[in-house]
């Protein structure tokens, strides 16, 4: 047994995958199945165990996958948004420095400990935070993007040109070929690296751009199909989930559907007395707009009493909490976390200032994530497990403490 952050992980006999199919709503793979378009999926899913787990909130990217990668939720590894407001700085900046991470990874404990650890994200934000900790001077640890995969070198990421390695070009930022150049060097890594742990995570561009039953949602579950067919054929013991799930939020004329919450505090306490940080901010906002299901608020100090009820009785706002309430709830960092946490309902976002948001990008009505109902998210393992239980207990981050269960067998 490996132990990390108070959890114990077997050592695996074959190779242990976990793969999260960011923003993958369970209907996804609902309708493409139905569709006859995952075959593989569908006889993976029939000899093996699948269950809904939970995702944690805020239902973001970088909470999530470092959930996932430590076992643990924000409240043990730090990591609580894409994106930060230091209070002593007066700064707000993106989480995916290293510094962020406040607990060590499984990849790291199961290197440390001797084993091959490969890991392939398709966007670079995450390579850094998931890659803590490795020596890829050892032979034994591979850490690369499919972004910046023409950038690879050994020393650093484990593989050099790591492109010119798969014979694949660098896909742009925005496609489903980010995604699939991940599975594809997944594969790849099955024959020539033959790691004990791997890790493959994409990215939600075709989620936030199509619903389930859209062409261009169902031609990428199709695509992911016959790579987990090769995974699964190579004997590897496989957990297939999610970071989030993902929900049309826009109104009946296509129109973003948001609560524009710092114009609100603006109107009520004047302009910029308070702050409100939006976790959804990244580099990659031309599909989203940083506009999601989840914010945090600074409040001043001689701010009234009734901030919060204001704001919940705010249609679209489901939930209002205070710092210490939403840290217990949400397993939360409370140094990262503002006065107040807001979660939106199903078809609503929330927004900063109007003036802020740039949604010239949007050209599709907005599909976006963050707060609880884009919580459950699929859990599936390609080995059966009985005993395996059921969402809200089981939670995304328990992948690899069942992957290499699986592969221990």
């Amino acid at each position: 047994m490996i132990e990390v952050n108070g959890r114990n992980y077997a050592q695996p006999k074959v190779p242990a995958i976990a793969i999260c199919l960011d923003g993958c709503e369970p209907a996804y793979l609902d309708v493409a199945i139905a569709a006859g378009l995952m075959p593989n999926l569908e006889r993976v899913r029939a000899k093996g165990t699948s269950r809904i787990a939970h995702s944690v909130i805020p239902s973001f990217t970088n909470p999530n996958n470092l959930s996932i990668a430590t076992g643990r939720p924000p409240a043990v590894h730090g990591i609580c948004g894409n994106y930060l407001f230091d209070p002593e700085t007066g700064e707000e900046v993106m989480m995916n420095d290293v510094r962020f991470l406040r607990a060590p990874t499984i990849f790291r404990a199961f290197h440390d400990a001797g084993s091959k650890v490969a890991i392939v994200t398709a966007k670079d934000k995450l390579r850094a935070l998931l890659g803590a900790g490795l020596d890829m001077k050892t032979g034994r640890a591979i850490c690369f993007s499919s972004e910046r995969s023409a950038d690879t070198a050994r020393d650093e990421h484990g593989i050099d040109d790591a492109s010119a390695w798969l014979g694949r070009p660098v896909p742009d930022v925005y496609s489903a070929e980010l995604s699939e150049f991940v599975f594809a060097a997944g594969v790849r890594l099955l024959d020539t690296f033959r790691p004990d742990v791997m890790y493959l995570t994409t990215t939600d561009f075709v989620q936030h751009k199509f619903a389930p039953e859209e062409d261009g949602a169902k031609s990428f579950y199709a695509m992911f199909d016959s790579y987990l067919g090769e995974l699964d054929a190579r004997g590897a013991a496989i957990v297939i989930t999610a970071d989030h799930g993902m929900k049309a939020k826009h109104n009946p004329d296509g129109t973003p559907d948001v609560v524009y919450v710092q114009d609100l505090l603006d109107q009520w306490l004047g302009r910029a007395a308070a702050r409100v940080i939006l976790p959804i901010t990244d580099p990659y906002v031309v599909h989203h707009g940083a506009l999601g299901s989840f914010a945090t608020v600074y409040l001043p100090k001689d701010a009234p009493a009734d901030i919060a009820s204001r704001l919940a009785a705010i249609d679209g706002i489901d939930v209002v909490l205070s710092r210490a309430d939403a840290c217990a709830r949400f397993e939360l960092p409370p140094d990262r976390i503002g006065d107040l946490v807001l979660v939106s309902g199903e078809r609503k976002t929330i927004g900063t200032r109007e003036e802020d948001h740039d949604l010239s990008g949007l050209d599709v009505p907005l599909r976006s994530h963050g707060g609880l109902t884009e919580q459950a998210v699929p859990f599936i393992v390609n080995r059966r497990l009985d005993d395996l239980g059921e969402a809200p207990a089981l939670r995304n981050f328990d992948a690899f403490a069942v992957a290499t269960r699986a592969a221990a067998l």
